[in-house]
């Protein structure tokens, strides 16, 4: 286990590591095309949405598989790396595009809807990032399980985001689209078929 743990974060960490040496290192930005500023916000916004829907997908694994019930240990982890890229996206344009001017900040809230809808995905993340201690585990109880379901709203937030932000024609966010829908209706049919399965046990036990 600890060295898929290991694996997990190399995978999540060398994306970004890859950036980091493209912006800081002899290429200097070189290696990032004709628009540096764009390639970052467009690279860190693309993997939050990738992660995070990697973190989505574990409980239908886990229900659909029970033999794979030890990939939930997964999900904390990708959700935070998740809120990483989110906050590394939401950076890059309160520093690289608005040049932290709260000023141009608010002008482009109110006439720029995308950015809302990104900042409606980043701010339900936070909450999750800041109780995903053990600590907060325990003392939440229930209201834990409750609270992270906002994940789903960070997710949907951040597709409508990705629409509206590329030119009208391009595809781009098509596949991720077509994933998160995949995993919302996935999670209520998975739970009719649980329960079908729990009723079926029960009443085979009842008979004997």
């Amino acid at each position: 286990m600890i060295t898929l743990k290991v694996l997990v974060h190399v995978a999540c960490l060398l994306p970004l590591a890859w950036l980091l040496w493209q912006l800081f290192g002899p290429s200097s930005g070189a290696g990032l095309g004709a628009d540096p500023t764009h390639t970052v916000t467009y690279f860190t916004g693309r993997g939050t949405l990738r992660i995070l829907i990697l973190s989505l997908a574990i409980t239908p694994v886990r229900r659909l598989l029970p033999r794979l019930a030890w990939v939930i240990r997964f999900r904390r982890m990708l959700g935070l790396y998740a809120f990483v890229y989110g906050s590394l996206h939401l950076l890059t344009y309160v520093g690289l595009y608005a040049g932290f001017s709260w000023a141009a900040i608010t002008d482009d809230l109110s006439k720029r809807p995308y950015i809302w809808a990104g900042v409606t995905s980043w701010a339900s993340l936070l909450p999750l990032a800041l109780t995903s201690t053990t600590w907060s585990i325990r003392k939440l109880g229930k209201r834990w399980q409750m609270l992270h379901r906002l994940v789903y709203l960070a997710a949907i937030a951040g597709v409508v985001h990705y629409w509206w932000i590329v030119k009208t024609g391009v595809r781009s966010p098509l596949p991720i689209t077509l994933a998160l829908a995949v995993l919302l209706l996935a999670r209520p049919v998975l739970s009719e078929v649980q329960a079908r399965r729990k009723g079926r046990v029960v009443a085979g036990a009842a008979a004997l």
